[in-house]
Order: structure tokens, then sequence, then C-alpha cells
């Protein structure tokens, strides 16, 4: 019989974009997303992550949203028998920096969990390993093929970059999860503990999503930057590469950026012009949404 116990949990999906890759602070040596008890003493659910962040990995926060309340009995095997963890997920936007406090937190490259999700230098086939067993699993049922083909965009479907939790879920369903855990099977991705990379994948699908009607990305960016560090900066979160000219014509349309009169000489060639995020726009398209484009190549 069920004793009805809750174990709540406070999980922060911290991504910073550094060197055009998108990165995910860690702890147990990359195997679990920062994470401790809620502490009821604090006012509100993020003012308790964001102390306990800051407390175990000295990395200030800025831009925090909740992504989701995680609460599967059969999800956490360190769940004692007839209770339930509920894990309360945070999303947190920053500019990656050494993590000096205890437990020694790291950054980790997200597409070392999820490889298949990094489509930038060509629209790569997903890998044979992970297509044959998928193909194995869905046998000869249409409706598992179907799914199959959507969320992994084979035979001819269209790749949706916004359906990476989608692709996780169904691997997990397939019962594939705990294949990514052994050496042979490198094709499935780094591992991570408990429902860690759950939790993570549904990170990257919101922020994916976010990034195309609010304009959160400038939150992972420095003060001034040229609009190919921008550019860079969707195409590592978004996982897909852009047509540079559709790219810079519709950051101009939205007037999102302004010039700052000054110019870069960090680019490797000629001098590019660093440019700001209009403050003033911030909160009138924080408002009505602000798409900041994605265009496939």
């Amino acid at each position: 019989m069920s004793s009805g116990l809750a174990h709540a949990e406070l999980i922060a999906v911290l991504v910073a974009v550094t060197d055009d890759e998108p990165r995910v602070m860690t702890v147990r040596a990359g195997q679990a997303l920062p994470s401790g008890p809620f502490d009821p003493g604090h006012r509100s659910l993020q003012s308790g992550l964001r102390a306990w962040i800051e407390s175990q990995t000295g990395h200030p926060v800025g831009y925090l949203e909740q992504l989701y309340t995680f609460a599967d009995l059969d999800r956490e095997p360190r769940t004692p028998p007839g209770a339930r963890r509920i894990s309360i997920g945070y999303l947190g936007l920053v500019r990656e920096q050494p993590a000096p406090a205890a437990g020694q937190p790291e950054w980790h490259g997200w597409y070392d969990y999820f490889p298949w999700e990094d489509r930038r230098l060509r629209p790569p086939p997903i890998p044979d390993e992970i297509a044959a067993r998928l193909a194995g699993w869905a046998g000869d049922d249409p409706l598992r093929r179907q799914r199959v083909d959507f969320v992994f965009g084979l035979n001819d479907m269209p790749w949706n970059e916004e359906l990476a939790l989608q692709r996780y879920e169904l691997l997990y369903e397939a019962g594939l999860a705990e294949s990514m855990t052994r050496p042979a099977h490198a094709a499935f991705g780094r591992r991570m503990g408990g429902d860690h990379r759950r939790i993570l994948a549904t990170g990257i699908a919101r922020l994916r999503a976010k990034i195309k009607y609010h304009p959160v990305v400038f939150e992972l960016l420095p003060e001034s930057f040229t609009l190919l560090q921008l550019q860079r900066t969707v195409e590592a979160l978004s996982g897909l590469r852009l047509h540079k000219s559709n790219f810079r014509r519709q950051i101009d349309q939205q007037e999102l950026v302004e010039e700052t009169g000054e110019m870069s000489a960090a680019t490797g060639g000629r001098p590019a012009k660093l440019f700001r995020y209009r403050s003033a726009i911030l909160e009138a398209r924080a408002l009505s949404g602000s798409r900041l484009p994605v265009l496939r190549h």
C-alpha cells in the first residue's frame, strides 16, 4: 500500500552558449543537473532555486523560468517504494563562467547527450544504429512506424527541431534509453542519472521554441555583439544552419538590434559592426511576441 509520501526537489537546466556550442551546467562529473530540496523558508520556488544554485555552483542566475513538474512514479530509481519524487524543473540562461564552489560543477555540451539533435553542418541521417533499433521496435505496427518517421524525420518526413523531448521519450518508450549507458552504443549519447536527461530534453525543446517568439537569446550574448555572433548563437540552440541573408533581413525588419557605433576586430577578417539589443523593444516584444528567424539553409 502506498504511503503517499512525496519528496520535492528543484532541478535547474542552466544553459550557456560558448564558442558557438550550447552547454549545460552539470554536477557529479556530468551525470546530473544541479538539484536540491525545496526549502519552504524561501518566499517562492524561484528564490529557493536561485539560492541553491548560487550556493552549490557559485554561478549567479539571470533569466529563469519554470519548465515543468515531473512526478512520474516509475522514472526515478532513487525514490523509496510507495513514495513519489516531485521534481520541479527550471530553465536558466547564463553566460558561462568557472564555477568555483564545492562539488566541482562542470559545463558540458548538450549535444554530448543528444548527438542526433545537432544538424548544423548538414542534415545528417539519424545514426544507423538508432534507426535500425527503432525500426525493430516498430515492427509491422503502422502507427509506431509513422511515429518514428514523424518524430525523427525519417522516410522523407521533415525534421522538426522542437521535437527534442518527443525524440527522447520515444527512445525511452522503445526501451532504448538504457542502451545509452554502454560505450558500444555511443550513437545514443552520454548518459545521466535518474530522469535528468529527460528534464534536459524538456529544456532544449522549450528553448528552441521560445527563441522564435521571445528575445531570450540576448540573455546568452555579451552586451555588444556582431550579427554573426547572434546568428551563430541561434544556430547553436536550434541545431540548424541558417541562411545568412534571410536571417539578417528579418533581424532588420523586426528592429531588434541597434548599432553601438563601435567595431569589433575579433572576427578574423574585416572589422564588423557591433550591435546591442534595443532595450526599448524588450518590454513591448515581451508582451506581443518577437520572433528570431530560424530558417533552414
